[in-house]
């Protein structure tokens, strides 16, 4: 499923709990929300997002320093995260996986709804 909204729209106000994570977005929608609120609220964070570093938010997919592995799997919540962070409209497709590049540390980042995936043994 496609999931877009423009960074133009005023994020959403006053919903329930139910609402804003079980509806058809899983949630995507509030994380996206939550990471335009905090670009204001850290605009070094921000900064650092914005010049392509995967920066380390509440979701895994961020990237704090090189590991031996070039690659891991992050969750599409940290991706939409990202995305308000930077101040993008938020555009994923939940039947994809996207994969990014961190430009501080060169580790690949794979974004995917498969939980089996990122989920530690």
């Amino acid at each position: 499923m496609k999931i877009h909204r423009s960074i133009k729209e005023p994020t959403r106000k006053s919903m329930s709990w139910v609402a804003r994570w079980k509806d058809k977005d899983r949630g995507l929608i509030a994380c996206w929300e939550r990471g335009r609120e905090k670009r204001f609220e850290d605009p070094a964070l921000a900064s650092q997002a914005v010049k392509g570093r995967l920066v380390v938010l509440p979701w895994k997919g961020g990237v704090e320093k090189a590991i031996k592995k070039k690659q891991k799997y992050g969750t599409l919540h940290y991706l939409a995260m990202w995305q308000g962070l930077r101040g993008e409209d938020l555009d994923i497709d939940t039947s994809e996986e996207r994969a990014l590049n961190c430009t501080t540390t060169g580790m690949t980042v794979v974004f995917t709804n498969d939980m089996t995936k990122y989920v530690e043994p």
